[in-house]
């Protein structure tokens, strides 16, 4: 999330808000032990200007190949990920 706002505030991207709602595949074994296969991140990006959502996939993919946490684990970890404009009342 970090590296992600990170490269949306060089690009000038304005993020309201983010929030995610991360779902991981465990496999358990027979002796109760297990891991972690795989990762899916769902970050939802609330965008000051939604015509910059399309900018956020090659971001997504910098902000992946940059954060410590998935390049230290040993099962891939993906992202779907989603944009809205904030609803602003006048």
């Amino acid at each position: 999330m970090l590296w992600m706002l990170h490269l949306c505030a060089d690009a000038r991207i304005v993020v309201l808000r983010y929030t995610d709602a991360p779902v991981g595949t465990m496999i358990e074994y027979e002796d109760g032990s297990g891991e972690f296969a795989s990762v899916t991140l769902h970050p939802h990006l609330i965008l000051q200007d939604l015509r910059r959502k399309d900018e956020l996939p090659s971001l997504h993919s910098r902000a992946h190949s940059l954060c410590f946490i998935a390049r230290s684990v040993n099962f891939p970890v993906t992202h779907i990920s989603s944009a809205a404009a904030e609803n602003v009342l006048n």
